[in-house]
């Protein structure tokens, strides 16, 4: 079973999260998600436990338990949705197909009060 674990402290390694749930069975595999371009751990990870029940009982004893002095998050890992490369959104802009508007997605850069190389309104 393949098991989420959040709220990490990003100081804790994969031995210390191997070994948290290695009091409760068999752990195939540990996997810290890290940034790309830093390389710091993210807060959050993945354990593979083959045999459901203790994946189950380490889920149960684990979730809310206090590491670095944060509560861990435990629960059973979800599929990743995957989506078409083209309808991701979040970020700068935002528009119906990415675009960027200028700025943080308000009207074109000479449209806006009070932006750079617009007329400013001395009444506004």
């Amino acid at each position: 079973m393949n098991i989420y674990v959040g709220n990490m402290p990003y100081a804790m390694t994969a031995e210390e999260l191997k070994a948290a749930f290695a009091a409760y069975g068999n752990v195939t595999s540990v996997r810290l998600v890290t940034d790309r371009e830093t390389g710091r751990a993210k807060g959050f990870g993945f354990v593979e436990m083959p045999d459901a029940g203790e994946a189950n009982a380490a889920i149960t004893g684990l979730n809310g338990s206090m590491q670095g002095g944060r509560a861990l998050v435990v629960n059973e890992a979800r599929p990743r949705e995957e989506r078409p490369r083209g309808e991701r959104r979040g970020g700068f802009g935002g528009g119906p197909r990415g675009e960027r508007r200028g700025g943080f997605g308000g009207a074109p850069r000479g449209e806006r009060h009070g932006s750079y190389g617009a007329p400013r309104d001395e009444n506004f």
